[in-house]
């Protein structure tokens, strides 16, 4: 059985990531290149487990043992060491994640499995990237990670069915739900959630609604938890774009980006993460 878990970026994907290896009993080592990056995922996620103690989910011993799980370190080989389960949240760059898994290759253990947290990317060109790509396979988590139940397991072209099948042992000590993809863009979330949002941001240029009333009526009329613009906002504008720019030169025209998504990401109003995205906070 897995015990040793090393998750690689410490922003809010990857912190949340971390929060929940930690619950689900890992020995949990958070990386990252910045300093202050680590010290406040460490504070965000030990106020994540606070809230959980307030709200009486979480024991106040079995606090103190989740967070006594979590060890932080800027060293990408102090982190990859005699780890047995390796968690890349990069950010969603291809370019940036087929680097990261090249090194992840070179200092991990080589019975390692390699999960890399991608909302849309092709599993299929990181892992081909690698010596061995059947110790790869997609973990698509939800933010907030410690509220959303789904993992998406995607699976690559080489991926090997013991690597598949860790990973879901792994989400499920985490306390996660599963389903399991083949890989195609978008995977099954990604590819619903971006038409939507897409097609909001359309209905907004077009001045059908404004951006309360449609969030409304999709919370009211089709019983969403939140709005797509409400969505959107805490998933980070830019995320998004790069995801329906993905889309569209994978799957074609009907995913082009909406020109007001563009503009709002070119003027800076990138979400909830910035303080502004379509709505201000």
């Amino acid at each position: 059985m897995i015990a040793r878990l090393t998750v690689l970026g410490a922003g809010t994907m990857g912190h949340g990531i971390a929060h929940a290896a930690m619950a689900g009993g890992f020995d949990t080592r958070l990386h990252d290149v910045s300093g202050s990056a680590l010290e406040k995922a460490r504070a965000d996620i030990e106020a994540i487990v606070a809230k959980g103690v307030a709200l009486g989910k979480v024991p106040a011993a079995g606090a103190t043992a989740i967070v006594a799980r979590l060890t932080t370190t800027s060293s990408l080989q102090e982190a990859l060491a005699d780890t047995e389960f390796v968690i890349e949240a990069a950010p969603e760059r291809i370019d940036l994640k087929i680097d990261l898994l090249g090194r992840i290759e070179a200092l991990a253990p080589k019975t390692a499995i390699i999960a890399t947290n991608t909302s849309a990317l092709s599993i299929t060109e990181m892992a081909g990237s690698l010596q061995n790509p059947r110790r790869v396979a997609g973990m698509h988590f939800f933010n907030p990670v410690h509220k959303m139940k789904l993992v998406e397991i995607v699976e690559a072209l080489d991926s090997a069915p013991e690597t598949v099948q860790a990973i879901a042992d792994v989400a499920r000590r985490m306390g996660k739900e599963t389903v399991l993809v083949r890989e195609s863009p978008g995977f099954i979330t990604s590819r619903v959630n971006a038409t939507i949002g897409n097609e909001a941001f359309y209905m907004l240029l077009e001045g059908v609604a404004s951006a309360r009333d449609i969030d409304k009526a999709l919370t009211l009329g089709l019983n969403h938890p939140m709005g797509p613009f409400e969505l959107v906002d805490l998933v980070g504008l830019d995320t998004r774009l790069a995801v329906l720019e993905y889309l569209h030169r994978s799957l074609g025209e009907k995913y082009r980006p909406c020109p007001l998504l563009v503009q709002y990401v070119k003027a800076g109003r990138l979400g909830k993460k910035v303080g502004r995205g379509v709505y201000e906070y």
